[in-house]
């Protein structure tokens, strides 16, 4: 019997095979809902199946949306027997907590020590019983976690009770366990939420939003949508199977008569009305939440799917994480050598590279604020760094609002230099000189990002698909001061509502065969939703590529 013990997150006994991994791993992107197969190409375990096995990593990283996936894994028998982590984990966790709530199909949750953990990621096979795991050559106590007192205030005693319904109530007990599980001293007020869990990417998101609206559930702040998975107005006329948009419509119906804003956008933060600094919000989506709190100076940790519709119904999150001063520091400083005369593709290697550098931990970026980002600079290296990362945010010296003296004394410097752009560009660019499609707004294209497009496009045709997702205010916007119709009459399609991540077939061109993009976040997430080869470059190279139909597949001159 070994002297170290596991805490108990989540209760359950299980046995499987251990499948066991060092790098986190975003179920959303990361593995098929349906065959339960891991699908990010750049994993090592790609080709794997999670499915009853005893899955081992240090936390997750990426999407909010794991939990979601989590959840329909469940529900379809195709879950993990258990899961195992080392760190804290708040995405994948919740959707055990979910499928065992609500649907009496959850599993055991558990977390180990770093010197634990390697010894149990050895073992070919675990058995967890109530109080011990089991494996081929050790046997392991498991113990509940210490518990921290919940202090609730009377009204959160009055949502628990009953009073606004069960659908509030079990909200609040949602809320409370994860507080419990995060050691939360106590609830906090939030002012507004945005919804994550609203892609029809599979059954189990549709299931648990008409079950909450089926219970009565109203959100009381306001609360904005992600995008969905259909152009909501006309995907009718788009060839979308009736199956699937019904569906798709359904979710996005469910959450809007529980009161959120029919937005559809995974960019809330290119809204009018966006959060303030110091403002305590509870957003899902996980570039949404780096932005917010980097950029913005707003406070979210990166909830997970349902865990956002909880809060918003009840208008209380656990008060943890980066709600807190001392959690928004920097644990490392990344020193960037950034190459001369790079081009916009320099913000999402950037933000991929600072994910892979810190995977676990809020960043400080140096030598970033000779180059002046935009604030779309700061989007496109948000959205990458979201998906290596399982970081809420970062910050970016002389740029973002809390960067003065946020690392903390002792941080690791860890430099960043030419060739870790060059492996990163090589990392997302495993597809053909030839392209067949060009992949734009992944997180939603604002503004000046469907201009710069335009412009690059210098009046000549597109030879390919060439297809921007936007939100609908965006899309007002171009319309409004004549971008759309520069774009659309160089035969460039734009679709509201729906973005890459959601993105299917028709709407995508089954006849793809590659695919060229501007996003790292798309980059990175294509080959697994997509099944198709990618391209990664900057808009300069999307636009001469949706002209040419081809880009050389060389390192850039920047890169050279």
């Amino acid at each position: 019997m070994t002297s170290a013990s596991a805490l108990r997150i989540v209760s359950g006994v299980a046995e499987g095979d251990v499948l066991a991994s060092a790098m986190g791993l975003s179920f959303w992107g990361g593995v098929d809902p349906v065959s339960a197969c891991v699908i990010d190409a750049h994993h090592p375990l790609q080709g794997k199946s999670v499915a009853g096995a005893v899955l081992m990593m240090p936390t997750s990283r990426g999407s909010c949306s794991g939990s979601g996936v989590m959840l329909d894994l469940a529900l379809n028998g195709k879950a993990p027997a258990a899961m195992i982590f080392s760190e804290a984990e708040d995405i994948l966790t919740l959707g055990a907590l979910i499928a065992g709530e609500l649907f009496e199909c959850g599993f055991p949750v558990l977390q180990v020590s770093n010197n634990l953990f390697e010894a149990l990621a050895k073992q070919s096979h675990l058995k967890i019983e109530e109080d011990v795991i089991i494996g081929d050559e050790l046997r392991v106590q498991i113990t509940n976690a210490a518990s921290t007192p919940l202090a609730l205030s009377d009204e959160d005693q009055a949502i628990l009770s009953g009073r606004d319904g069960p659908a509030a109530a079990l909200s609040m007990e949602i809320i409370c366990t994860v507080a419990r599980q995060q050691g939360a001293k106590q609830l906090t007020d939030i002012k507004r939420g945005h919804i994550d869990g609203c892609i029809y990417a599979h059954p189990a998101n549709l299931i648990f939003a008409e079950k909450m609206d089926e219970m009565g559930a109203k959100v009381r702040v306001p609360t904005t949508i992600n995008a969905i998975s259909v152009d909501r107005m006309n995907w009718q006329t788009q060839g979308v199977p009736t199956d699937f948009g019904s569906s798709a419509s359904r979710l996005a119906d469910a959450y809007v008569r529980m009161g959120c804003e029919p937005t559809f956008t995974c960019a809330p933060y290119l809204l009018n009305d966006r959060p303030q600094l110091d403002e305590a919000i509870a957003w899902a989506e996980s570039n949404a939440v780096i932005y917010a709190n980097s950029v913005l100076g707003a406070r979210t940790p990166k909830h997970p799917d349902y865990l956002d519709l909880c809060i918003a119904v009840t208008g209380r999150a656990p008060l943890s994480g980066v709600y807190l001063d001392e959690e928004r520091r920097a644990k490392c400083v990344l020193d960037i050598e950034v190459p001369q005369g790079a081009s916009d593709a320099i913000w999402p290697l950037i933000g991929y590279i600072a994910g892979l550098k810190s995977p676990d931990r809020i960043p400080l970026l140096r030598g970033l604020a000779p180059l002046e980002p935009h604030e779309d600079d700061l989007k496109a290296l948000c959205a990458a760094f979201g998906t290596t990362s399982a970081a809420p945010m970062l910050h970016v010296e002389g740029v973002t609002p809390e960067a003065a003296g946020a690392a903390l004394d002792g941080a690791e410097i860890i430099k960043v230099r030419h060739d870790d752009f060059v492996q990163a560009w090589r990392q997302l660019n495993d597809g053909p000189e030839a392209v067949d499609l060009i992949a734009i707004g992944s997180p939603h294209a604002s503004l000046r990002e469907c201009q710069m497009l335009a412009k690059a496009l210098n009046g000549q045709k597109i030879s390919i698909a060439t297809i921007v997702t936007a939100g609908r205010d965006v899309i007002a916007l171009a319309k409004a001061d004549g971008t759309w119709k520069i774009l659309t009459d160089a035969g460039v399609q734009i679709i509201p509502d729906l973005c890459w991540c959601s993105i299917t077939e028709p709407i995508f061109p089954p006849k793809t065969r590659a695919v060229m993009t501007n996003s790292g976040k798309y980059a990175h997430y294509g080959p697994g939703l997509s099944g198709r080869a990618m391209r990664f470059g900057s808009t300069n190279d999307c636009a001469a590529a949706a002209i040419s139909g081809a880009l050389p597949t060389d390192l850039p001159d920047w890169l050279k």
